[in-house]
């Protein structure tokens, strides 16, 4: 083989990594997807939103209906306000409600959406009323170094007596 031939297939090889690296780029940022998709969007209202994030998977048993469009912070109500498109094949009842979960033990965070039982289902721009916040891991370590702080000093308190 001549060396341009050989010259032509290294910069093959090189362009297929190139793209391979770029496809597993996007499939990581959740941009793997160029087409609109079509759906509604629904609205939920959370305390703390944690790490969530735009593009963020909406999920309901396991199985992804959607994604994350927008967060933004409610200007009245000072609550995360999070804007989901759920996919038009997916219809929800209006009790219907929606946490912040995290995938594994430190993965990331994503919407989980479980049915009601009400007849009315969510339409565009409806809000979803019962959400539960993320949980932080911080705030969760703080609170029992806190609890076991406070359990020492009462145990000194008692031998004294």
């Amino acid at each position: 083989m001549s060396k341009k031939g050989i010259e032509t297939l290294v910069g093959l090889f090189v362009l297929l990594g190139l793209a391979g690296a770029l496809f597993l780029s996007l499939k990581a940022a959740n941009l793997a997807s160029f087409g609109e998709r079509k759906g509604y969007t629904v609205s939920a209202k959370f305390d703390n939103i944690g790490g969530l994030k735009p593009r963020a998977p909406v999920r309901s048993a396991g199985v992804t209906i959607g994604r994350v469009k927008r967060i933004a912070l409610d200007p009245k109500t000072y609550q995360g306000l999070v804007t989901m498109e759920i996919d038009d094949g997916v219809r929800f009842p209006k009790d219907s409600s929606a946490k912040i979960l995290t995938s594994g033990l430190l993965g990331d965070q994503y919407v989980g959406l479980e049915p009601g039982a009400e007849e009315k289902e969510l339409a565009a721009g409806d809000a979803i009323r019962q959400t539960q916040s993320a949980v932080v891991l911080e705030n969760l370590i703080g609170q029992m170094i806190f609890n076991k702080a406070a359990d020492a000093g009462d145990g000194n308190a008692s031998n004294k007596k």
